[in-house]
């Protein structure tokens, strides 16, 4: 496998993103301003270049680049709901760089107010109104309740209207654009289309989305553009993006169709669809919640022939919506071709002979309204229709379904189908076979043994609920002893909380597994070191213990796999210290790298070996193993796994200076783990913004969630609350903050990773507020560890502590040394602090040609990273040598539009966003859309951030 990032020999190392892990965050947005996390989370992205609408965007760019050139333009962007033309909107909007913006949105509560619309459109320009002739001045001033009088003639308020916009425009192109038109009132959407019909030259575009009926014939023979459902590549992409877990290729594609691939209803259904019943393809349309568009198909199905409703609820209950074995079931009870008539003609289906749903509410409101028998009835004529070479698992799906009471044999298929089921659609749904074969068993041993292994499928697929039922149930009946001891170490992963005892179990589980099932019982004990690990300074004794227990059962494999090394180096480590147990780590991290790893047995040891390479500063092994557990887990759809496997590629993401796609990272992992039923914690998040420089948002982060993790037993948040805030604060030179948040990171040295990490926070915080002793105390700490680790990442650490430590020729050999090797490595952030740190030494020692070269190689880098805090402290440094350097929040703000610079100024003054959007004749919701954008653009991330900003930006931005 490739190495999830390959960097250039540059010196700084810029990185290249090469891994399908990592590469799917990068993906570009589906619908504009949102990238899709897992279960329907959204992460902020960038709007341009909008996948699936390549034409469409194009168009709108020529749109864009002929009204710069002085042309006028109307455009009509017709599409059905959730199409996606607000996201084309927004598009043509962000290309509009220097345009004058007005902005309106038909509204149904207010189509009965006049000129409603066109106001919204004009407001921002009513100080220009006196510019215009006496009578349509006065039309215009009527309409929009300036001044009394009769109402307007129509023709007047055009000509106002269309001399208004040429007037705005004279010294700037003008785009105006009008979402929902069709939702107009009446006298506006007639000014308009005069507008459109009259505009005759000048820099000045009118683009109005509607819906397919919107306005009529006001607007016939004006340019469209259609906006319509998304190819079906990029509509599954979309989908898969929202869904939580894996879907069956035939699933994805049926829902898609039925879709028609319009993006919002894609995503609607995403949302509606929870994990377990989605099964990877094999959950029951019935499972959805019912909505009100639901019962309004319902009441279609009354009418129609009894022959036609059997048709639709074979259609329903397959899947895949296969037309041959839909119609060869439906043969099989008695329809005919004529029955799907009816259900076209009541838009219930598509027309032809397919049976297609006109939407996926369809399926689930037929499959709804019939009764359990006659649903049976329907699996059973596809149970009957489906080829058992072909599609085993669907077979024995549609048997299960059709089953009226306990059948052995049903079960017994449904057993052997469970792989192929898993093949299509993940642990998902073969833990769905498995627990439909417990169900349908008679025999009690048998029963428990499925039960159990559906429980493990469940645990794995990231649905703890039902595997603790099925535990309970597997237990509950005749289990062997290797059986008891399995159902017992499960028992025992699904303990709630991380703390608590829960170590202990798993350790008194391995240990009944020992002699009867080594390789489990080695799981076991990794499950147990994992949980030790995250409940840190809260469980320190159970991490001794749980080392000492793997110890004395070391497995003698012959060769030994780089899973027992693993464990027995990790054991050392902890109980005998880095340098017995480090070498013994690094080699078995060498020795994963290059093995091919399954799902049932590899993504546990991924995990930790993940968690170890902070332990031992392995950063090459930490991006690919990371990116590898990443890929699995998803692929699997092991939703057991992948938040933490999100989690730490988001770490290491950050320290190799993407934030960007650390922040997406952490949002998917959050994501993730709603959708496993579990608390996240908001790892993520504060890290990025302790790097970042955002001293706000970390205080708020750790003071929302550390009693909550506290009581969850999960100490390691402790530590990596004190840990970021000792970054956060030697970023923003507040040094004495710094040493008592790294000195409270350090102070158990039980604990390891960011604990050890903590005392290179401490040494240089230490140093600068002269405090040498208490530095030196923590170096000798440090060296014991990064000695034993002996990597470039590691010994490039210390290099730079010894060097804040050091004097004159000393000190210089040190940066050097420390600069030269973590160049080598991945870990830029590291490597930015470094020339920093040093650029700073050399301007004290009155060197200062040689520190603004350093300096300004960590500011360019620190910038271009996104670190503003330490970006910051080098731009001062810079400025103390002599040097002139604008802050980057000067440089962002000629990226703002000029309705972003207003909202902003809004915001910052403190107005709310419901005041910013009745000023501007917006949206709360897209004022909030802006202000997202206007907080991505500048860096920060909250109104407070913004205030402090703004009198930094350009006055142009803010003036416009």
């Amino acid at each position: 496998m490739n190495e999830s990032l390959r960097y250039l020999g540059t010196g700084t190392a810029a990185p290249v993103r090469a891994h399908p892990a990592f590469a799917a965050t990068h993906a570009e947005p589906d619908m504009g301003e949102t990238v899709i996390s897992p279960h329907g989370a959204a992460a902020a992205g960038p709007a341009r270049g909008l996948r699936g609408r390549h034409a469409e965007c194009v168009a709108l760019d020529r749109l864009v680049a002929e009204v710069r050139a002085g042309q006028s333009r109307v455009l009509i962007l017709r599409g059905e709901s959730g199409a996606g033309k607000t996201a084309l909107l927004e598009h043509l909007l962000d290309g509009a760089a220097g345009f004058r913006i007005a902005r309106a949105a038909g509204a149904e509560s207010e189509m009965e107010l006049a000129f409603a619309g066109l106001h919204q459109l004009c407001a921002p320009f009513l100080d220009q109104v006196e510019a215009l002739p006496g009578p349509q001045r006065e039309a215009l001033e009527v309409a929009f309740g300036l001044r009394d009088g009769d109402r307007p003639d129509r023709f007047l308020a055009g000509l106002a209207a269309l001399g208004l916009l040429s007037k705005v425009a004279e010294n700037r192109p003008l785009v105006c654009a009008v979402d929902d038109a069709q939702w107009l009132d009446q006298a506006s959407s007639r000014v308009l289309a005069f507008v459109a019909r009259h505009l005759a030259g000048g820099p000045v575009a009118l683009v109005l989305a509607m819906r397919p009926d919107g306005m009529g014939h006001d607007l016939a023979g004006l340019a469209e553009l259609p906006v319509g459902g998304l190819a079906d590549g990029d509509a599954g992409a979309l989908l898969d993006s929202a869904l939580p877990g894996r879907l069956d290729e035939r699933v994805r594609d049926r829902i898609v169709a039925e879709a028609r691939g319009i993006p919002g209803v894609l995503l609607e259904l995403a949302g509606r669809l929870g994990h377990e019943e989605l099964a990877g393809g094999f959950g029951l349309p019935g499972a959805m919640p019912a909505d009100r568009a639901e019962e309004g198909f319902r009441e279609r199905l009354g009418p129609l022939p009894e022959a036609t409703r059997l048709l639709l609820l074979v259609a329903a209950a397959e899947p895949t919506s296969d037309p041959m074995l839909v119609w060869r079931a439906a043969g099989l009870l008695g329809v005919g071709a004529d029955a799907a008539r009816p259900a076209a003609e009541a838009g219930l289906i598509a027309p032809g002979g397919q049976v297609r749903f006109g939407s996926p509410l369809v399926r689930s409101a037929v499959y709804r309204a019939a009764s359990p028998k006659e649903r049976q009835g329907a699996h059973r004529a596809l149970a009957e229709a489906t080829d058992p070479g072909t599609d085993p698992d669907r077979r024995a799906w549609h048997r299960a379904h059709a089953a009226t009471g306990l059948d052995e044999d049903v079960a017994a298929e449904l057993e052997r189908a469970a792989p192929t089921a898993r093949v299509r659609g993940g642990l998902a749904a073969a833990a769905a076979f498995c627990e439909r074969a417990a169900e349908l068993t008679l025999a009690p041993d048998k029963r428990a043994r499925r039960a159990l292994a559906a429980a493990r499928l469940k645990y794995q697929a990231g649905a703890p609920e039902g595997a603790r039922r099925l535990v309970a149930l597997a237990q509950a009946g005749p289990l062997d002893e290797v059986g008891r001891a399995q159902a017992q170490l499960l028992h025992a992963q699904l303990a709630g909380h991380v703390g608590r005892g829960r170590e202990a179990l798993l350790v008194k589980a391995a240990r009944q597994l020992e002699p009867l099932d080594p390789g489990l019982a080695r799981q076991g004990y990794l499950d147990a070191f994992y949980a030790a690990l995250t409940a840190g300074r809260l469980e320190t004794g159970e991490l001794l213990e749980t080392a000492e227990a793997a110890r004395a059962t070391r497995l003698q494999s012959r060769p030994p796999r780089s899973c027992d090394l693993l464990l027995d180096g990790l054991a050392l480590l902890t109980t005998e210290g880095y340098a017995t147990g480090a070498p013994l780590l690094r080699q078995a991290l060498a020795e994963l790298r290059d093995e091919d790893v399954s799902v049932d047995d590899g993504l546990g040891w991924l995990l930790l070996a993940c968690r170890i390479c902070r332990d031992v500063w392995d950063d090459r092994s930490w991006s690919l193993l990371s990116a590898r557990l990443i890929e699995l887990a998803r692929r699997d759809g092991a939703l057991g796994v992948l938040p933490a496997a999100l989690a730490s590629g988001m770490m290491m993401q950050v320290l190799s200076g993407e934030p960007a796609l650390a922040a997406v990272l952490a949002q998917q992992a959050e994501a993730a783990a709603q959708a496993a039923g579990n608390l996240p914690a908001p790892y993520g998040a504060l890290l990025v913004a302790a790097w970042d420089g955002r001293d706000g948002e970390v205080a708020e982060l750790i003071a929302a969630a550390t009693t909550e993790m506290t009581a969850q037993g999960d100490g390691q948040w402790l530590t990596a609350a004190a840990w970021a805030s000792a970054v956060l604060y030697n970023g923003l030179s507040r040094y004495d903050e710094a040493l008592a948040a790294a000195e409270e990171a350090g102070a158990h040295p039980g604990e390891l990773g960011l604990a050890t990490w903590s005392l290179a926070e401490l040494i240089e915080a230490a140093a600068r507020t002269g405090q040498p002793g208490r530095a030196a105390e923590a170096l000798v700490r440090l060296c014991a560890a990064t000695d034993a680790a002996g990597t470039d990442w590691a010994l490039g650490i210390q290099a730079r502590c010894r060097a804040l430590l050091s004097e004159s020729a000393a000190a210089e050999h040190w940066y050097r040394e420390a600069i030269d090797r973590l160049a080598r490595t991945q870990v830029r952030v590291e490597l930015a602090r470094t020339y920093l740190v040093y650029g700073e030494w050399l301007r004290r020692e009155s060197r200062r040609v040689d520190a603004r070269e350093q300096l300004r190689a960590a500011h360019n880098l620190l910038t271009e990273i996104g670190m503003e805090g330490f970006a910051e402290r080098a731009r001062r440094e810079l400025v103390a040598t002599g040097e002139t350097v604008r802050r980057r929040t000067v440089e962002a703000a000629v990226e703002l539009t000029p309705q972003e610079a207003q909202i902003a100024r809004l915001a910052g003054d403190g107005h709310t966003n419901p005041e910013i959007s009745s000023q501007m004749y917006l949206s709360p919701r897209t004022v909030e859309w802006h202000l997202r954008k206007v907080f991505a653009k500048l860096g920060i991330s909250s109104r407070k951030e913004l205030r402090r900003v703004l009198p930094e930006l350009c006055p142009t931005a803010l003036s416009a």
